[in-house]
């Protein structure tokens, strides 16, 4: 068949369509996964300065670590969610062989934020106490 466009126009009818699904089928994985990877990094660095803050205000001469604990659950709530507050502990704890406090948040970040599998991480945040 001969048209205006060329004898082999015919046969290449809906080869963009096949391309189309066959590079999407290759790059939605890839897209998917470096959204995974930046979601759980924001998550992870979210907690970890949370256990931080947590760690020097139950540091502080005046509160203790259960004190540092609940403010590390706040901190978290109001940055990303309550679902991620939920196992926090404080305790005292030696650090660099001082006495300090240590608060510890344990999370699962669900594939995509949206269920199934997750990461799970464990991140702390270390303070001296300070002397009354």
């Amino acid at each position: 068949m001969t048209s205006r466009h060329g004898p082999r126009r015919g046969r290449e009818r809906g080869a963009a369509v096949v391309d189309f699904v066959l590079v999407v089928v290759l790059l939605l994985p890839i897209v998917l996964g470096i959204i995974q990877v930046g979601l759980v990094l924001h998550v992870r660095s979210t907690l970890a300065a949370a256990a931080s803050e947590g760690a020097r205000y139950g540091a502080t001469a005046d509160r203790t670590a259960i004190d540092g604990a609940a403010y590390t659950r706040r901190q978290i709530r109001d940055a990303i969610g309550g679902e991620f507050a939920s196992r926090v502990s404080g305790r005292l704890a030696l650090v660099d062989g001082r006495p300090g406090v240590e608060v510890r948040v344990r999370a699962t970040v669900p594939a995509l934020g949206l269920g199934g599998p997750g990461v799970s991480f464990s991140v702390a945040g270390h303070a001296v106490a300070e002397q009354p």
